[in-house]
């Protein structure tokens, strides 16, 4: 069983990179998502039956992808004549559409993060070499952090922090998932959020966020709205001063004997042996990348339906 905070690994025996990423069920498996930064690798696809027991599939996204324009216009950049570019926060969903499984994410150019750009790619298949369609501003603001969520009606918004990361905008999709469709809500402005991850519950729109300081773990946050483009209350805590030394990725609904369980997922992104650390004590960003791990934990709610989080050394409530 893995165990939080601790090197998570493949049943390759290899370590487990899906940072920021995301978890999406298809075609009989669970398909976890995420950043990984080594070598000419950009995004990671593992698969599981069971949550625990992750087989390495594929590097879906690497400088050296397939790229192809799209009706909008946008950056097809992949690389960079002395280096990568960075893609974070990679989100996947199927297009019932177009058949595509497509991926969202945040875009910089390796250099400065002033970028500030979407990133999208696609794929005939969950785990296949995805081509990259290039990254844009969408109506011209910039996007962070960002994720993808797909509600009961089929209708998918994507959110992402806009600003400097001062507020955190949602935008609804096309139908075929390749671009926004309309601006439909910013959020909290100039409360400084970022890491997003939407559930819903019994009709009600719950985000997560952290806020916005760097590496370091923070007071984890919630609020909740009737709709995406309606208001949502004002930040409650989430976990405690550090959100358990994580950052929210994403949620994870799960059906388990006729009840969604929703399973927290996040980042410990300074991590060194057992001790936990910060950036600075590694003098570089990838040694201590190499070395970020999980924390997984189920989501429980108080009567009046408000989210919160228990440490435990293993999620022991798995499917």
């Amino acid at each position: 069983m893995q165990e939080n905070g601790k090197i998570w690994r493949d049943v390759q025996g290899n370590v487990l990179h899906a940072h920021g990423g995301c978890i999406l069920f298809a075609e009989g498996y669970y398909w976890w998502y995420g950043e990984n930064r080594l070598g000419n690798r950009y995004v990671s696809v593992y698969r599981s039956k069971d949550l625990e027991n992750w087989e390495f599939r594929n590097d879906i996204l690497t400088t050296e992808s397939k790229t192809e324009p799209i009706r909008q216009k946008t950056d097809l950049t992949l690389k960079r004549e002395n280096g990568k570019v960075n893609i974070e926060r990679p989100k996947v969903l199927f297009c019932e559409k177009t058949g595509k499984y497509v991926l969202w994410a945040h875009y910089e150019n390796g250099e400065n993060y002033l970028d500030a750009r979407i990133c999208i790619a696609t794929c005939d298949t969950p785990d296949g070499d995805f081509t990259y369609h290039g990254s844009f501003n969408p109506y011209g603001y910039m996007s962070r952090d960002c994720t993808l969520f797909r509600d009961d009606d089929g209708r998918t918004y994507f959110l992402s922090a806009s600003r400097d990361n001062a507020d955190l905008h949602v935008y609804l999709l096309t139908d075929d998932l390749l671009n926004v469709k309309k601006h439909i809500n910013t959020l909290w402005q100039g409360e400084y959020r970022e890491a997003p991850a939407v559930f819903k519950k019994n009709g009600k729109y719950y985000i997560l966020s952290s806020y916005c300081t760097g590496w370091r773990p923070n007071q984890g946050a919630w609020a909740v709205g009737d709709s995406m483009d309606g208001e949502f209350t004002e930040l409650c805590n989430f976990g405690d001063e550090t959100t358990f030394h994580s950052q929210p990725a994403f949620v994870l609904p799960v059906e388990k004997n006729g009840e969604t369980k929703y399973i927290y997922y996040g980042d410990r992104w300074c991590y060194k042996g057992d001790e936990l650390t910060v950036a600075e004590d590694f003098g570089d960003s990838m040694s201590y990348y190499i070395r970020s791990t999980y924390i997984v934990l189920p989501i429980r709610f108080t009567a009046e339906d408000e989210p919160y989080i228990e440490y435990e050394d293993r999620f022991k409530d798995g499917i």
